[in-house]
Order: structure tokens, then C-alpha cells, then sequence
């Protein structure tokens, strides 16, 4: 079933739809909390596979005003793309290292280069489209084979460095996200369908979708779980000051306190308090002996305590 009368088909359109939906929320996401570079990668990600369902959905269409040729060229040219960003944002957005050759080498040797040699300039030239889909997916489709297991390999140093036993689920889905992109060469030659071809490659998108909310959501729990620490530890100067008059503490001393509460060096503290750090390092030992704590995470937690 295809919409609007164009050729693309409702599959495609739902999955466009889709990712077009995801690809704002995460921008905006991405916008609001920049460090997050893994959002980054991903939401790159979306963009590509929004381009790639639009340009293989619509192309190639005589209704278009645009020659079938150019079309054919963009179409293709869309899904090299996303392939050719895959072993990137394996790279970047799991942190997988061990790819670092293959995203920024093995990527332009073989893969664009063959899109440019055979799809580009041969193509353009003798217009034959089974000849460049022949000639021109044949080392990419090789190629795919080294990245998957380049992939694999890497992922499986990273959880299992220093015997650590991660989570072999996400290894497993990881694997599951790339194997459809391995069809793309093999779905060209063989002229399938714009439903099947998009199902397949769509397949990994959903599958790293899942891992990268699944993702998410720890990341979030760890920053909760971290922020309910950083409160429980707050530096509430009345139970510093209460805490101190229980402990025997000067009210010098309690000055000194509230600033180690608030992650303050103790060069930090002498020059706000206009004394030598020497004097600082005098006060700390005698707030240590006082409150029998050993270091300032564990004063922090003593200073801190409302027994309330």
C-alpha cells in the first residue's frame, strides 16, 4: 500500500513517522543536556535513517522533477550512509575503541569509494544501474562481514576486560542491530522490495533503540541515586552549627566545617577566611579528633546526620 500517491510505502512511512517523532524529542533532550554525547550519536543516527526511508520511499519516481538517474544516485547513496556510520557510532557511542581504524579508514577505503567509483561516476556515465548495484555492493558486502566481526570482537574485549561479566544481553542485541545491514549489498543485487528491504534494515534500528533507552535509564538511575546522595550529605549550616555544639567545636572550627561541606580546598579556605593553610590543616585535625572521623567524606556524612 503506498501514501500520498507517491511510492512510498506505508511500512516506510510509519517508520519515518517514527523516527522523525524520536529524532525532535532527542534533539531537544540533546539541547537541554549537552554533555550527553551518546544522545548525540544517536540522535546523528536518527537523521540518517530518516533520510535513507524518505530517499529509498520516494526514489525513483517519474513524477518527481528530477531525473531518474540523480534519483537512483541519492537513493543509494542514502543508504551507504548509514552504513558507513555504523562502525562510527559504535566507535563514539558504546565507546568501543577497538573500531577506531575501521570508522575512520576502513569507512572511505570500502565503502565510499566504491559508492563513488561505481555508483557516482560509473553509473552516471553508462547509466547502467545493474552494473553499479553488481560491481558496487560487492566490497561493501565483504567489507560488512570484517566490520561485524571487528564489532563483535570489540564489544566482547570491552565486557570481558579485566574479567568483568557484563551485560551480554546488550552484546547480543548489538550484534542483532548490525546483522540486518549486512543484507543491504545482497537486497540490491537481488532488486527485492521496498517492504522487505526496509524491515530488514529498520529491524536495527528498533533493536538499538531498545538498547540505547535501556541505556538511558540506568544513566538516569545512577544520576538519581547520585543526586539523593549529594542531598543526603547537603550542608545545611543549622545542622553543621548543631552537630558542631555537640561535638565541642569552636565557632571558628564550625566555619570551617560549613566549607568542607561545600567541597572547598583547604587553600580555598584560608583565603576566604584570611588565615595561613597552614591554620586550615591545625582546624581540620582538631574537627577530625573531635567529631572521631578520619577523612572529610566521613565528617561530611557526621556533620550532616539529623538525628531527627
Amino acid at each position: 500500500m503506498l501514501v500520498f500517491g507517491t511510492e512510498m510505502h506505508i511500512v516506510t512511512f510509519m517508520f519515518v513517522i517514527l523516527e522523525i517523532a524520536m529524532f525532535f524529542y532527542q534533539s531537544v533532550y540533546y539541547l537541554f543536556r549537552p554533555q550527553d554525547k551518546s544522545r548525540l550519536w544517536y540522535t546523528i543516527l536518527l537523521f540518517l535513517l530518516i533520510i535513507y526511508n524518505i530517499t529509498g520511499g520516494l526514489f525513483p519516481d517519474p513524477e518527481i522533477n528530477l531525473s531518474i538517474k540523480a534519483q537512483n544516485i541519492i537513493a543509494y547513496g542514502s543508504g551507504f550512509l548509514v552504513a558507513c556510520y555504523f562502525p562510527y557510532y559504535f566507535y563514539r557511542g558504546f565507546g568501543l575503541r577497538k573500531l577506531r581504524f575501521h570508522a575512520i579508514y576502513g569507512v572511505p577505503l570500502f565503502l565510499i569509494a566504491p559508492y563513488v567509483v561505481f555508483f557516482v561516476i560509473g553509473y552516471w556515465v553508462d547509466e547502467n544501474l545493474d552494473d553499479a548495484i553488481k560491481f558496487g555492493t560487492f566490497i561493501p558486502f565483504v567489507y560488512a562481514f570484517v566490520v561485524l566481526t571487528a564489532i563483535l570482537r570489540a564489544i566482547w574485549i570491552k565486557y570481558s576486560k579485566d574479567g568483568e561479566k557484563r551485560d551480554i544481553v546488550e552484546m547480543l542485541a548489538v550484534y542483532c542491530a548490525v546483522a540486518p545491514w549486512l543484507s543491504m549489498p545482497l537486497l540490491s543485487y537481488l532488486h527485492v522490495s521496498q517492504l522487505t528491504e526496509v524491515l530488514f534494515t529498520n529491524t536495527g534500528f528498533i533493536i538499538i533503540t531498545i538498547i540505547f533507552i535501556r541505556r538511558s535509564i540506568a544513566t538516569a538511575r545512577r544520576e538519581s541515586k547520585l543526586l539523593l546522595e549529594i542531598a543526603l550529605l547537603s550542608c545545611d549550616e543549622r545542622l553543621i552549627e548543631a552537630n558542631g555544639k555537640k561535638f565541642g567545636l569552636t565557632a571558628k572550627e564550625i566555619e570551617v566545617v560549613k566549607m568542607i561541606c561545600q567541597r572547598l580546598k583547604y587553600k580555598e579556605i584560608a583565603e576566604r577566611l584570611f588565615i595561613s593553610p597552614r591554620t586550615v590543616d591545625k582546624h581540620a585535625e582538631n574537627i577530625f579528633n573531635k567529631t572521631a572521623v578520619n577523612n572529610r567524606e566521613e565528617l561530611i556524612k557526621t556533620m550532616s546526620y539529623n538525628p531527627i
